[in-house]
């Protein structure tokens, strides 16, 4: 009678095989987020580029002036 290790068992069974994967791939994200948080990546990437963006493109638009409309005093 031939013996298999429980552990070279495990490594052929497709079911354990995507379940490692999924929780490498899950611990991979939640460090990459850690990460971003700790160091507050998301927060500076909003003030250095985004808000830059954002600033340039509302300051382009035409307004018009509330100065230049008339002032109606007979209603």
């Amino acid at each position: 009678m031939r013996h298999t290790s429980t552990r070279r068992a495990a490594r052929h069974c497709p079911l354990l095989r995507l379940l490692r994967v999924l929780l490498t791939v899950a611990a991979a994200l939640y460090a990459l987020l850690f990460v971003v948080f700790f160091f507050d990546l998301d927060g500076k990437l909003l003030y250095y580029v985004v808000e830059p963006l954002l600033c340039r493109h509302y300051d382009r638009m035409e307004r018009r002036n509330p100065l230049d409309m008339p002032y109606r005093t007979d209603r």
